[in-house]
């Protein structure tokens, strides 16, 4: 006897809740069967198709994982443009694990239409554009979320979250002001530090911090203790100068390890270029080198089968390739 649509998704859901993902998944699948406009089972789909934690460890989907859980979501927001955890999964999908940027422009896009006054979609966008260089565009979103055309309400979460995505704009733009990379034009000359450096990891910041910024706070603690350690008081002065003197030449120092991992910054440019366009840019001596699989290991593992098979296709991306801005 076949079961009736809601027998069918409280099992589901019991199956769920005792731990049978398996199961619960065939289930929601048969009641989308039954019922193509069930939104709950959709966001189920997509929900229990990714990895679940394993001993309190989120596991990252794979490609196809990734993919199925996408198809699902979109169906969720058509059906239910109003689901925030949907568009919020469908992006962290679509841009992190994906990398399809352009797709995911569109897809905050939308939301953006459904919800005009939810700062989200415009701060998502806006990390897209900073990530990509188009800083025109990013000043454009940044100016909706500044000058009242978004009834945003007082709020000082809010009011902090804009303050801080406006001093990423800033220090992404001025690490770009004397040159923007552009992996899609084989002769940017950002591809010759590139290749210059592709047998050299980078700087990670633990490196950094213990061969540049100790020992210049090692020298002024010890030459403050020279002159202030012989009391009590001046020994606490001392310690509180270190810590003092350690956040600030850290702060300020970042700008020079940026500076020096800038061919770094630029190769993970080209990853994302390439998986937004869906074909290749990085020249076969770059890829695989020591820069590259260090750069590329900190991406996440879908992404990285995605770049598997475009590099594998050997189309290349238009040297006039621009991104399609969806507004």
């Amino acid at each position: 006897m076949t079961k009736s649509l809601e027998l069918l998704w409280l099992d589901s859901i019991d199956a769920r809740d005792r731990g049978d993902i398996a199961e619960a998944l065939d289930l929601a699948k048969k009641v989308v069967e039954q019922d193509e406009d069930h939104c709950e089972a959709w966001m189920a789909i997509a929900q229990l198709t990714l990895p679940q934690k394993s001993r309190g460890r989120q596991v990252m989907p794979d490609l196809v994982q990734s993919a199925k859980a996408l198809s699902a979501l979109k169906k969720v927001v058509e059906l239910d443009p109003h689901h925030p955890t949907a568009w919020e999964l469908g992006g962290t999908l679509i841009v992190d694990h994906l990398g399809m940027l352009e797709l995911g422009l569109e897809w905050w896009q939308q939301r953006h239409l459904v919800s005009p006054n939810e700062i989200v979609p415009v701060i998502e966008q806006m990390s897209i554009f900073v990530r990509l260089g188009d800083f025109k565009s990013c000043d454009e979103r940044l100016e909706m979320l500044t000058d009242g055309s978004m009834e945003i309400p007082p709020n000082k979460e809010v009011e902090a979250r804009i303050f801080r995505v406006r001093n990423l704009v800033e220090k992404a733009r001025k690490f770009e002001e004397k040159r923007s990379f552009r992996p899609q034009n084989e002769k940017d000359e950002g591809w010759e530090a590139i290749r210059r450096m592709r047998k050299r990891k980078p700087i990670s910041e633990t490196f950094f911090l213990l061969t540049f910024v100790f020992p210049i706070v090692f020298m002024l603690g010890t030459t403050a203790m020279i002159f202030l350690g012989s009391s009590g008081m001046g020994t606490a002065m001392v310690f509180a100068l270190i810590i003092l003197s350690y956040f600030v030449i850290s702060h300020l120092s970042m700008g020079l390890l940026q500076s020096l991992n800038r061919h770094a910054f630029d190769l993970d440019r080209a990853l994302d270029v390439e998986a937004t366009v869906g074909k290749a840019c990085i020249p076969d001596t770059i890829r695989g080198s020591k820069l590259y699989d260090a750069v590329i290991s900190k991406r996440l593992p879908a992404f990285r089968e995605r770049l598997a098979l475009i590099a594998s296709s050997e189309e290349r991306v238009p040297a006039k390739w621009s991104l399609a801005v969806p507004f």
